[in-house]
């Protein structure tokens, strides 16, 4: 099967989400799979140019090294503001050129371009499948925006012959929205169990950043939004002395928060205790997440674009039996609920607070033996025998 991936995201260097691994696990099984992406990160990671070109990158793959993913990327205007209006434009010219060229039997879009997916699927008769992962107008930079972009997802879901979404809160939203419930199906997130092995050894990364035996690592991978609550974490971290002096923070990625970290870890001569990494290779997080104790996610509960997702480190944290604390997030609290290995703070500042609790209850081996019980019902080939039935229904229907 030949299948058609549109995004508005850069596919080749933000970290492995959903589409990658299904995309990936979904090409070792012989399907053919073309990706048109835009390259988001240009102000801070790409050339310095008026006007990018064209370009087509082959055999991509972030996971699988087996898998071949072909990721084309139009070219867009390099100007803040007309970077998203020539995306819109080139994104369609490109789509018809696959449509073309490729004669995709199923398209496949995330993200607010789903609108122009959705419309050329409908013009040329193809099935169009509408994945949520997130609420993409929430994610658009220009806020005036943000009800034009409802508007797109409302059009976008009427074009649909299937939506699939990530989690039953996501689900609850769509459907709201317009979509059809008998068309609307979750395909949840998933996790590697092999990769994400309870028993991988973290000494390496401990013995690298300095952090003793007794120590206690808090753990955060991802990248750093200004909502991801750290900048709390990190302050409250200041502020606990004593018997707990030994309780670590140690995050992995980049973003738009990182130099605020930075400025607190200096400022409140947290050189110790707080660890910034910055990037690191996929491959190589099972190795800092095994070299934690608990794991969190303490993004601010009240902001908008965290209110539906469940992002897929979750998992990840929960197959290495890392217990995790987050804030109240609904999309979270309705996928796992209580007693699952997962702790609830009602703000970021109470996050270190919660860690503290588990840590005197002893209870953070039993939490995290329960995540490693839920989990292992999300095996990536699992979900990827799900994906792959509803790609073959879509199109058994089209005939």
């Amino acid at each position: 099967m030949k299948i058609l991936l549109v995004q508005n995201t850069d596919y080749i260097k933000r970290n492995p989400g959903q589409q990658h691994h299904l995309s990936e696990l979904i090409s070792l099984r012989g399907h053919e799979i073309r990706v048109i992406d835009f390259e988001i990160l240009w102000r801070s990671e790409g050339r310095r140019e008026f006007k990018s070109k064209r370009e087509i990158f082959r055999g991509v793959s972030k996971i699988h090294k087996c898998a071949e993913v072909t990721v084309i990327r139009p070219g867009i205007l390099k100007i803040p503001f007309l970077d998203y209006l020539s995306l819109f434009y080139s994104q369609k010219k490109e789509i018809e050129r696959q449509i073309k060229e490729f004669k995709p039997d199923i398209i496949l879009s995330l993200g607010i371009v789903a609108y122009l997916a959705g419309k050329a699927a409908k013009k040329h008769d193809i099935p169009f499948i509408y994945y949520w992962i997130d609420v993409s107008h929430r994610l658009i930079p220009a806020k005036f925006l943000h009800p034009i972009g409802w508007i797109i997802e409302r059009i976008a879901l009427k074009k649909a012959d299937k939506v699939l979404t990530i989690n039953y809160r996501l689900k609850d939203y769509v459907i709201n929205l317009g979509s059809s419930p008998e068309e609307t199906k979750v395909i949840s997130a998933g996790v590697n169990l092999e990769n994400f092995d309870p028993n991988i050894s973290g000494n390496a990364v401990r013995e690298k950043y300095g952090i003793n035996g007794d120590d206690i690592v808090v753990f955060f991978m991802g990248w750093l939004y200004q909502f991801s609550g750290l900048k709390e974490v990190a302050l409250e971290l200041s502020k606990i002395k004593g018997s707990y002096s030994h309780l670590k923070l140690l995050i992995v990625g980049d973003g738009d928060a990182y130099n605020e970290i930075k400025d607190i870890k200096e400022k409140y001569g947290l050189n110790n205790r707080l660890i910034l990494t910055g990037k690191v290779s996929y491959e190589k997080i099972p190795e800092f997440i095994a070299s934690s104790d608990i794991c969190i996610l303490p993004a601010y509960p009240d902001e908008k674009i965290m209110k539906e997702i469940v992002p897929i480190k979750i998992y990840e944290y929960m197959a290495m039996k890392k217990p995790v604390v987050t804030t109240h997030l609904p999309g979270i609290m309705r996928e796992f609920g209580d007693n699952n290995g997962i702790l609830y703070a009602d703000k970021p500042e109470n996050v270190l607070k919660t860690v503290i609790s588990m840590i005197e209850n002893n209870n953070a081996e039993i939490e995290g033996n329960k995540g490693r019980k839920l989990v292992e019902n999300y095996g990536w080939d699992c979900i990827a025998d799900k994906f792959e039935g509803v790609l073959n229904e879509v199109q058994q229907r089209s005939k």
